[in-house]
């Protein structure tokens, strides 16, 4: 069965499709290199060392290009060794970013790569080659496209899913001005199952808009799948079949040119697929598909894209592609290779400092190990605990438990919305669901948090991980605006603990809790403490007072409330403060609740005549903890007198990329930063 065409007919395609790659049929792709090694010094790539701007890639032969692919590949393992950083996603495009570049007249035709964590060969293509090692450090490149650093960028990214949307929307925009310049679109399987890019595909089909999807497919392993689009991607691929484009733009189905002579067996055996390769999914939307295509064979992707860009209406194009491609170790370890750190600098066989045996440092948790552990204990002792997880099993520490307990095991994909509702929908049968999602991605979900769980008053605890700001991965990732956007809301309590056992403490005081709740904590490791068990179950709402330093007949009465881990930042610049101003009284305070707020610790503190109140959080000022504060203190009976107010957290602007301390250095939110802002504040 050959799938027919979109409604809107197919253009001529001889006159704007490249000769080159359009009208000779489809060459065999030569093997690529497969490096082992990551290396140290900078590779020979003289075709690369040519390229400056897309266009430079036009005067190119194909054998050309394959070599390009090649030097491409082999830099961009040097430059992740250099800077680390994505690493698998990155390889597994190089031969669809050439392709792209090749055919497109960029930057006038719009390239919108969703995520965008696998754009590190386009920055090299466009202008960024020599920058690349500065990628994710501060003043270097960003870790995502981004508008403000390339022409070429056409729309920042970092989060899953919007590349369609944004894609369509240019389309549309580039309809209405006259201007005749195609938009393609970058998009993974895993983005693929967000529900954005669904609403995005109705709608392209419903305008009728000239958009070129890429479906970036690399995990055909129905064992590996999850959910039924993934299921379906993979039958695609298994049928053996392809939808292949003609010279003149129109589908047709045929074998596979890269099935083997012993495949022929599973493909007669898949025979009942067949009709689903042409009637597809993407076809069943209004899309016209073709695919799938090996996405690592050159002159095979040149064909098709440069046929299928000519074609009216909205197109897909699927392709499959190996991630970490041509690093060993990376093809056998996907996961493991999905990002990597620097490489550790070589040390001299002769250095005798090297031979000398280094002491053991303490073993410090992560926080999502933390919570990792807590969640397999907890759920051996309730067997109503259940655990979703939008995409991020690793990320969020539950690996474990999916193994322990995969009947009680949630992995949604990439569908936040979802997540909460379906939480929603368990607490309504009386089981105790726990959802585990980023901060950044937790924004995704602010409606259905608000509508399908606290205004049910249901019982969900939200285990809310990647909070404050996240380093290298800059402003798109960073979790510093949910003190703002959860406290607001009735029905739900939020913890913010300060170190790895209270993580644990507050984790079960949450998960006991009889409602909505949530557990904020940071990416990264804690100060070292010591988890306590069994579990116990913290007053809710209650702080810590956790030192009082200095005389207590000073003038000068400092009180530093410190939420989450703000806290051992606290009492290091209180130590500071006071070696410089010994006339001062201190007194830091876990608060290890934003709602409710310790409105009784409050007033202590007023009664024992504090001047100076000092709110301190790794979060916006605007709307987060330290407002609560304020809030509390306007809310007394007046007239009163109150103490002088500083809140202490980041400023109104987005915060670029570096590392964590360099991020906390800009804020003033390191121990300097922060001891300096209190020097001020009670002079």
């Amino acid at each position: 069965m050959q799938q027919t065409p979109h409604s809107s007919q197919s253009r001529s395609l001889s006159s704007s499709t490249h000769p080159d790659v359009a009208n000779n049929p489809p060459k065999q792709q030569p093997l690529q290199q497969v490096y082992s090694e990551i290396p140290r010094s900078r590779p020979l790539t003289p075709l690369l060392d040519r390229v400056d701007a897309p266009d430079d890639l036009k005067s190119l032969s194909q054998e050309q290009l394959i070599q390009l692919a090649d030097e491409l590949r082999l830099y961009l393992l040097y430059s992740a060794g250099q800077s680390g950083g994505h690493f698998g996603a990155n390889l597994g495009v190089v031969e669809l970013t050439i392709a792209l570049h090749y055919l497109l007249n960029a930057p006038d035709d719009q390239l919108v790569w969703d995520v965008g964590h696998q754009a590190y060969a386009h920055k090299v293509l466009t202008g960024r080659r020599d920058q690349l090692g500065t990628i994710r450090a501060k003043d270097g490149l960003t870790a995502f496209p981004e508008r403000a650093e390339s022409a070429y960028d056409t729309f920042g990214v970092g989060h899953s899913s919007t590349a369609i949307s944004a894609g369509l929307g240019m389309s549309l925009a580039l309809r209405h001005l006259g201007k005749p310049h195609k938009v393609a679109c970058v998009v993974g399987d895993g983005a693929m199952t967000g529900g954005m890019a669904f609403e995005a595909m109705n709608d392209a089909v419903q305008q009728n808009a000239d958009l070129l999807v890429i479906l970036n497919d690399n995990d055909m392993s129905i064992s590996c799948s999850i959910g039924g689009f993934s299921r379906h991607l993979a039958m695609l691929w298994e049928s053996g079949y392809q939808v292949d484009i003609t010279a003149t733009g129109k589908p047709r189905l045929r074998h596979r040119p890269d099935m083997q002579a012993h495949d022929r067996r599973m493909r007669h055996h898949q025979q009942r697929d067949v009709p689903q390769v042409a009637d597809n999914l993407f076809k069943a939307i209004g899309f016209t598909y073709f695919g799938p295509f090996d996405g690592h064979n050159l002159p095979e992707l040149l064909r098709v894209l440069s046929l299928a860009k000519q074609v009216s209406g909205p197109v897909l194009v699927h392709i499959y592609t190996t991630k970490g491609k041509g690093f060993a170790p990376a093809e056998v370890d996907p996961v493991g290779y999905h990002a990597i750190g620097k490489l550790a600098p070589e040390t001299a066989a002769n250095d005798p400092a090297a031979a000398e045996p280094k002491a053991a440092l303490p073993v410090k948790k992560k926080f999502a190990q933390v919570f990792g552990e807590f969640i397999c204990d907890k759920a051996s002792l309730d067997t109503d605990l259940l655990a979703i997880t939008p995409a991020m099993e690793e990320g969020s520490g539950m690996t474990e438990f999916a193994r322990t307990f995969p009947e009680r095991f949630f992995d949604v994909a990439i569908a936040e919305q979802h997540a909460v509702t379906l939480a929603g929908g368990m607490a309504t049968q009386g089981v105790k669901p726990i959802v585990a999602i980023y901060s950044t991605f937790l924004q995704r979900g602010y409606d259905q948090l608000i509508h399908d769980v606290a205004l049910q008053d249901l019982d969900v605890m939200f285990a809310i991980d990647r909070a404050g700001l996240v380093g290298e991965d800059g402003a798109t990732h960073a979790g510093v605006f949910d003190f703002s956007f959860l406290r607001c809301i009735p029905n739900i309590i939020i913890a913010a603990p300060k170190d790895e056992n209270e993580c644990y403490q507050l984790l079960n005081t949450c998960y006991e809790h009889p409602g909505c709740s949530a557990v904020r904590y940071p990416r990264g490791t804690g100060t070292g403490a010591a988890i306590v068990k069994p579990a116990a179950c913290y007053e809710v709402g209650r702080a810590v007072v956790e030192s009082v330093q200095g005389s207590a007949q000073a003038k000068t009465k400092l009180a530093v409330l410190a939420f989450g881990t703000m806290v051992t930042t606290a009492e290091q610049a209180a130590a500071a403060l006071l070696s410089a101003h010994t006339d001062c009284q201190i007194t830091v305070v876990n608060m290890r609740w934003v709602k409710p707020i310790d409105a009784q610790l409050l007033s202590e503190l007023l009664a024992q005549g504090i001047t100076h109140i000092a709110t301190l959080e790794e979060h916006v000022i605007m709307g987060g903890a330290g407002s609560a504060v304020n809030e509390y203190l306007l809310s007394l009976p007046q007239p009163k007198t109150l103490p002088v107010l500083l809140n202490m957290g980041i400023p109104d602007r987005f915060i670029a990329h570096g590392s964590h301390a360099e991020q906390l250095a800009d804020c003033e939110l390191d121990v300097a930063g922060v001891s300096a802002q209190l020097t001020a504040f009670i002079q």
